[in-house]
């Protein structure tokens, strides 16, 4: 039995973040109705048409969910959309703040007709306050949150390359309803829960903080090394190509001057005998250390690197991440369905010892209304005229 299996999850969802926490209740086993556009649907089907004419984030983040599709300017949606719920235990919302009010889907009211249903309301910076109706694209976020200021090189700022705000508010709704699904269990009682990209992403911005707040200035931008620490990221090896390291404790970085620079005086040098003197010299830190690597090819320096215990990793390009040896030794990629045929899919990364989780097609725009509106009674003339109508 997979763990949510008979667990039913409407959503009324689009683009990264909502999408996100669904799809990983989907791969436990939950039945997840995708509540769409008719016609258009989800407009991050639009982003893109990388995926043999798909896009790459619709791919991503919509496979094991039916979509079903409901104008809820009018009235006979949304009386589709109360019986659902009615039938659901989970309400998944991102429109708009207040949209779903104004429909007649707030949480209160749902939640006074059905005190066990569990409502998550997705947002970009919350349901109050002088942002509530901001618009929150993830790398606005990345700016507001600081996140921006201190990612890229001392003299380019950049945004981090994936949806990071998308995926962190994604991951606390996931968790979030997780946990209200056990006190529920528990309890009998539902839950309104309330996660935004914002304060997601201002928890992860707990290192930043605290080093700022409690050590008088804001962490520089060191490209892909690392602010507090040294020697940590990346170092050109005779054969040019480029490979990271990171030592974490005095111990470390004296088995690495030894094993690996084969020069042991190096730790004792004064400019780098602690981590805050290897920081604060860390130009004539890496100048030591890169003209011992420019002697070695990448291979032979990982060698020494391994031999020695120091992390360390190659720069590898997304291609090379695709047939990377340890997804491929483990098992990890599945094929799922889609409007296009087979597709490409890993593993959700947290396995449950004996359980395969979900990985069923991708939905073409309203392809399971027929099918959910029969459950709910249609009859075919009525859905019918439904489709007559755009309704539906």
């Amino acid at each position: 039995m997979l763990p949510l299996e008979g667990i039913t999850v409407v959503s009324l969802e689009q683009a990264v973040a909502a999408p996100f926490a669904t799809r990983q209740l989907a791969d436990l086993g939950a039945r997840v109705i995708k509540v769409e556009r008719p016609e258009v649907g989800d407009f991050a089907r639009g982003y893109d048409r990388t995926v043999r004419g798909l896009a790459s984030h619709f791919v991503w983040l919509n496979r094991s969910k039916e979509s079903l599709t409901l104008d809820l300017k009018q009235d006979e949606p949304k009386k589709v959309l109360h019986q659902l719920i009615e039938r659901a235990d989970i309400f998944v919302q991102n429109l708009a703040p207040g949209a779903t009010g104004r429909l007649g889907f707030d949480a209160k009211t749902l939640r006074e007709r059905d005190p066990r249903l569990i409502v998550c309301d997705v947002s970009g910076y919350g349901a109050s306050g002088p942002y509530r109706d901001k618009k929150a694209y993830d790398l606005l976020v990345q700016c507001e949150a600081g996140l921006v200021s201190i990612t890229g090189t001392e003299e380019t700022p950049s945004k981090v390359g994936v949806s990071i705000a998308d995926i962190a508010c994604g991951m606390y709704a996931y968790s979030g309803i997780l946990a209200a699904l056990l006190r529920r269990e528990r309890t009998g009682e539902g839950a309104t829960l309330e996660v935004s990209l914002f304060e997601a992403l201002a928890e992860w911005m707990g290192f930043p903080a605290y080093f700022t707040l409690y050590g008088g200035k804001e962490p520089p931008r060191t490209g892909a090394s690392h602010a507090a620490i040294a020697p940590y990221g990346p170092f050109e090896c005779g054969d040019g190509e480029v490979i990271f390291l990171g030592i974490q404790n005095e111990r470390e970085w004296e088995r690495f001057c030894e094993v690996v620079l084969e020069q042991p005086t190096l730790a004792k040098d004064e400019r780098f005998a602690g981590n805050s003197e290897r920081v604060e010299n860390r130009d004539a830190l890496h100048q030591e250390i890169e003209a011992i690597l420019r002697e070695l090819s990448s291979g032979e320096a990982i060698e020494r690197l391994e031999g020695a215990k120091i992390a360390n990793a190659r720069m590898r390009t997304v291609r090379d991440f695709l047939d990377h040896p340890q997804l491929e030794a483990r098992d990890r990629w599945r094929e799922v369905g889609s409007p296009v045929g087979p597709l490409r899919a890993l593993l959700p990364p947290a396995t449950m010892d004996g359980t395969e989780p979900v990985m069923a097609p991708i939905p073409s725009v309203g392809e399971h209304t027929s099918q959910i509106l029969a459950e709910l009674g249609y009859d075919d003339d009525t859905v019918a005229t439904l489709r007559q109508s755009a309704a539906i």
